[in-house]
């Protein structure tokens, strides 16, 4: 496959964003209001992390529907796959971690494959819909079989076989360094995917599925291995987040997490790679900051007409959903593209004058 000027760009993108987020941990970076202290503190550090390994999570989603299609309300039960798998793997064997979270990755892979040949019988709303009640099922043997994955109380990390620099609030910093580690390998594996033979025939059948048919390929078997491919990086993630997170809750196997997933992408811009990563840092530090902010004197003084709503982060995270569909319906990606263009005809035309003068 031969790799244009234009198709090193993102590479290349990839390299730099890795390059400065490898070195956040050994600086002493501050921006007020969005991250809780300097760059170098564990709080942090977590909390990039978790913005990460939500990026690379919003990747694997972009995957399946930015590039396919596929509007999936059950995206979740594969990153829970990866965290109760490993977490039962680690608690019930003696496996080390990263055997643990390779069988993890490959038993979701499996559900996924038998799953996603059901799913895909049917497409649209249809497909959701399945999706949605696989994702649901779940949830419920989640929440069922406490004896297993510990019920509503969910599922601690047990440290036994994880290796000592993993463990520990002073470790936080190679758990981020692991978290970017992922993001950039989830990164070129939708890469190379998408610039596949598969890759252009998962498009393909995204924008006219009848026409792929008549060509004499089969969508089928396309979208049913890019459902698997990002089923799979999507365990993959959960397994790290498991570890970041020292356990799992019932929540992770939720349709609403999911959900978020979708609203992630769409701020992101739906079929941009970076919008996603983009998306999810946004939308990941706008859900942990407003929490605070929903706290704060500020709020509590306000009249109650102000105080109720502002109170409650998800009312806010859903407002500026709302005005970003309606005033960006390209999300922060389609934005940027829109004006970069803007400049570039501005540009083009203000040189035509020059020369015409």
């Amino acid at each position: 496959m031969r790799i244009t000027r234009a198709g090193w760009f993102p590479l290349a993108l990839a390299v730099v964003f890795g390059a400065v987020a490898a070195v956040l941990p050994l600086l002493a970076i501050e921006i007020p209001g969005v991250l809780p202290g300097p760059t170098y503190l564990p709080g942090t550090l977590q909390l990039l992390a978790l913005c990460l390994i939500f990026a690379a999570l919003a990747l694997s989603y972009h995957l399946l529907f930015g590039t396919a299609g596929m509007l999936s309300f059950g995206h979740a039960l594969y990153f829970a796959l990866g965290a109760y798998g490993l977490g039962v793997l680690l608690q019930r064997t003696d496996l080390g971690l990263v055997p643990a979270i390779a069988i993890a990755v490959a038993i979701a892979t499996g559900i996924a494959l038998a799953l996603g040949a059901v799913s895909l019988r049917v497409a649209g709303i249809s497909f959701a819909m399945v999706t949605l009640a696989f994702a649901q099922a779940g949830s419920v043997l989640v929440r069922r079989n406490a004896w297993l994955t510990g019920g509503e109380e969910g599922l601690r990390l047990d440290t036994r076989n994880v290796p000592e620099f993993l463990i520990g609030v002073l470790n936080t910093r190679n758990v981020y360094w692991v978290a970017l580690v992922v993001l950039l390998a989830v990164f070129l594996v939708v890469v190379w995917f998408e610039r596949s033979r598969a890759g252009h025939v998962a498009v393909a059948s995204r924008e006219n599925e009848l026409r792929v048919r008549v060509l004499g390929l089969r969508p089928f078997t396309v979208k049913l291995l890019t459902f698997v491919i990002a089923s799979a990086l999507a365990a993959l993630t959960g397994t790290i987040y498991f570890v970041l997170q020292s356990g799992a809750t019932p929540r992770a196997t939720s349709a609403d997490f999911t959900l978020t997933l979708l609203v992630i992408v769409v701020l992101g811009g739906v079929g941009s790679r970076w919008g996603a990563v983009v998306g999810a840092f946004v939308y990941t530090l706008l859900d942990q900051r407003l929490t605070a902010f929903a706290a704060s004197d500020a709020v509590a003084g306000l009249p109650d007409a102000l105080r109720i709503p502002l109170s409650e982060p998800l009312f806010i995270l859903g407002t500026l959903f709302i005005l970003v569909v309606l005033f960006l319906p390209g999300g922060i990606a389609g934005t940027v593209r829109r004006a970069s263009s803007g400049r570039r005809v501005t540009r083009a035309a203000r040189e035509r004058l020059e020369e015409a003068e």
